[in-house]
């Protein structure tokens, strides 16, 4: 087995390699740090063991003693490791150490070179860092040395005199000084400065100004790391080429209860918007040890969620295992859901509710039928259908159970200005995790079900998808952003 030091990338989700996601995907341990895209860790082996060994700027620290000791002991048991870095290992990331430590115990160790943030960064702040007529060379400089050594690496008179552009990586506590030496070695203090606080991340700021007040603009502005700062002329093209954030949804933030490996396609859709997506999943999918039984007798099979249909495709295995009877999808969602797995339903009813289901079959002739569902819920479906005299048979194919979230999760949840919820579940677990929403935050839910749970919990949704999918969720969440204009 071999220790792999991966770069994550700057902060979106989208500029991970796929050489990172196959490697997180396939990983017996993942030591990460704190400073990688939301999500990242989705794709991860549900017995994966994951390790936070973050490391935050002036707050909690994980000694990278630590770190070491843990891919030592994890390379020599002989599984496969994975060192997840923000931005690339071998820039500001220790990965060389880590290399040298690993070669030094002769553990085989492969290296995934990921986008690093002082490119990226300005790059999403419309900021080349190397622009013909402007800047024909860029400079990477740590704005925060080792505070173990005696003097600086850093020629400051040398790098004030460099012909092109200047990147900082986290300076942010260090502006004055970085800009005062610079000045004092030759630089202009009129000279373009930029700082760009979460780079790639939704919520991504820039702060312009000059060699000669950019701390205090900075300080004014409250910046805080992570942040990049570029000094020199490409700087001043922030204003002309900003592209990144300018979505509807920009400057807003939107709470994903859904659980995890759920959450991934509707958190891409509102970062696509522009929205900063806050992952709180409240619960977990737990599937259940489930056989298909025989489908010969059944005349009607009925999937009560994109969840239960996940799972009858993976106990089915193969579409063709599901010939035979009709085959009934409680809405659009759980529909798209056998779909993409290669079963197009024939009864598919516009609301994704049980009672609109119940209708929807009311002119069928029925003898036998089976319920793919959860192993708690509403009895709406079969109750009906054994009322007109049907056998019924119920299989539970999943469960959902809470998920614990951190401190860091909850505060971010309860600053948001969305909540969403997919499922009554959510709801519950939700409220358990995370507390009743703030006054001020509006609550969207994507159904009648998902809204009768909240106000069961004495909650009135704001909004209410009316069509009962994620995409659904969205456009109603875009009609009350901007009322009346077309996405």
């Amino acid at each position: 087995m071999t220790v792999h030091l991966v770069g994550a990338g700057p902060g979106d989700a989208g500029l991970m390699t796929a050489r990172a996601l196959e490697l997180i995907a396939r990983a017996d341990v993942i030591l990460f740090d704190r400073l990688i895209p939301d999500g990242a860790l989705d794709g991860a082996r549900d017995d994966a063991l994951l390790i936070d060994v973050g490391k935050v700027g002036g707050g909690a620290q994980v000694p990278q003693e630590a770190t070491n000791t843990l891919l030592l002991e994890h390379g020599r048991a002989g599984r496969e490791v994975v060192r997840l870095k923000g931005g690339d290992p071998f820039v500001f990331g220790r990965g060389g150490e880590e290399a040298q430590l690993l070669r030094g115990a002769g553990i085989d160790f492969s290296v995934v070179p990921g986008v690093t943030a002082g490119v990226a960064a300005p790059a999403y702040a419309g900021i080349p860092v190397t622009q013909r007529a402007m800047a024909a060379a860029v400079a990477f400089v740590t704005g925060h040395e080792d505070p173990g050594k005696d003097e600086t690496q850093v020629d400051w008179p040398a790098l004030a005199a460099f012909p092109g552009t200047l990147v900082f990586y986290m300076g942010v506590r260090k502006l004055d000084r970085i800009a005062s030496l610079l000045v004092a070695g030759g630089r202009r203090s009129t000279e373009p400065v930029a700082i760009i606080q979460r780079g790639t991340f939704a919520d991504q700021r820039t702060v312009s100004a000059t060699l000669g007040d950019i701390a205090q603009r900075a300080a004014e502005a409250g910046v805080r790391a992570p942040a990049i700062t570029v000094v020199g002329p490409v700087a001043g093209l922030h204003e002309e080429l900003a592209w990144f954030g300018s979505g509807p949804l920009a400057g807003r933030s939107v709470v994903v209860t859904r659980a995890r490996a759920q959450a991934s396609a509707l958190a891409q859709r509102l970062r696509a918007l522009g929205g900063r997506v806050v992952e709180a999943p409240a619960i977990r999918i737990e599937a259940l040890d489930a056989q298909l039984p025989d489908l010969h007798d059944i005349d009607l099979l009925c999937v009560t969620s994109p969840n239960g249909a996940h799972r009858l495709l993976e106990i089915a295995r193969d579409a063709r295992a599901l010939a035979g009877p009709a085959i009934a999808a409680i809405g659009p969602g759980t529909a798209d859901a056998l779909r993409a797995g290669g079963i197009e339903a024939d009864i598919v009813p516009p609301r994704a509710v049980a009672e609109s289901l119940v209708e929807a079959l009311a002119g069928i002739e029925l003898r036998r039928a089976l319920i793919a569902r959860a192993e708690v819920a509403r009895d709406v479906l079969p109750g009906a259908l054994r009322a007109r005299g049907v056998a019924v048979e119920i299989l539970a194919l999943y469960r959902t159970v809470a998920e614990r979230l951190d401190d860091e999760a909850r505060d971010a949840a309860r600053d948001a200005d969305y909540v969403t919820f997919t499922s009554a579940s959510a709801v519950r677990f939700y409220l358990e995790a995370a507390g009743t929403p703030a006054d001020a935050q509006r609550i969207v839910s994507i159904g009648p079900v998902t809204s009768d749970a909240l106000r069961e919990h004495g909650l009135e949704p704001q909004i209410e998808a009316q069509q009962h999918t994620p995409e659904g969720l969205v456009a109603a969440l875009l009609a009350d952003v901007a009322p009346g204009q077309l996405f």
